[in-house]
């Protein structure tokens, strides 16, 4: 079942994200991610959520996600991004079915 990461990030080292934010697509499409949203303006109409940076990818399933995030060569990545912001992360499936193999 296709699924999606939401992700609030809040960059506090932009000269020291920018490793970051030049390697991660190829992860992501490694793990057939695709982004639908990448820091784009955004609006709250409700509730007291406060996203600084919202992301939005779509990937085959929820395990893509958990693989592209236990990637071991991800592991660099994922140090940089801890280091230089703040991010939550969130997966959610989707309403369409598998993806036909083939």
């Amino acid at each position: 079942m296709t699924a999606y990461l939401i992700v609030d990030m809040a960059i506090h080292d932009p000269q020291g994200y920018e490793g970051y934010k030049r390697e991660v697509p190829a992860f992501v499409a490694k793990y057939g991610g695709v982004y639908l949203a990448r820091g784009g303006t955004h609006e709250v109409l409700e509730g007291n959520w406060a996203p600084t940076r919202v992301l939005l990818f779509r990937f085959p399933d929820r395990q893509a996600i958990k693989n592209l995030l236990r990637d071991p060569e991800y592991q660099r990545l994922k140090a940089i991004r801890h280091a230089t912001a703040f991010s939550d992360l969130v997966a959610v499936d989707g309403l369409e079915p598998d993806p036909p193999s083939g």
